[in-house]
């Protein structure tokens, strides 16, 4: 059975930490930012872990 390759559309947009945990950089934040607060714009900053549903499947998608 031959390897199954990465998706290396989500290699570019996640993280893999030393622990395994998988960060991704949050959405709602490239337009349209008039109309948010500055509370939500601080709490989009930064990167976020996936929930654990979804960690499952981009562990299978990256190889991991």
């Amino acid at each position: 059975m031959p390897k199954m390759k990465t998706k290396k559309s989500l290699l570019r947009r996640v993280k893999v930490t030393g622990s395994g945990k998988i960060l991704h950089a949050s959405n709602f934040k490239r337009h349209l930012r008039r109309t948010k607060s500055k509370s939500q714009l601080r709490r989009l900053k930064g990167t976020k872990e996936f929930i654990p549903a979804f960690a499952k499947k981009a562990r299978k998608a990256l190889g991991i």
